[in-house]
């Protein structure tokens, strides 16, 4: 009884891997409550029906990460990649 211990150093990556992701579901919780448009939490924003702004909409989904990563080249790492892919550079 008195060697076993209940939380073992093995768990501590999982544990972090499922907070990370428990952050970014609630970041993304928060975000759509707060800011997204066609979220309406309050009755007064609901009995306004459906609304046609599109400017509003226009601003939540062009946020400043898509405009960042816009012009970029998909990849991860595009260097290791190109360099196991590429044939001229064998």
């Amino acid at each position: 009884m008195g060697g076993s211990r209940w939380l073992r150093p093995e768990v501590y990556p999982l544990f972090a891997a499922v907070g990370v992701a428990v952050g970014i579901c609630g970041f993304q919780l928060a975000r759509n409550i707060c800011i997204n448009p066609e979220v309406r939490v309050t009755k007064q924003n609901r009995a306004a029906g459906v609304l046609d702004n599109f400017s509003e909409g226009e601003k939540y989904s062009e946020h400043g990460l898509r405009k960042l990563v816009r012009n970029r080249s998909p990849q991860i790492m595009p260097s290791i990649n190109n360099f196991f892919t590429d044939p001229k550079l064998n």
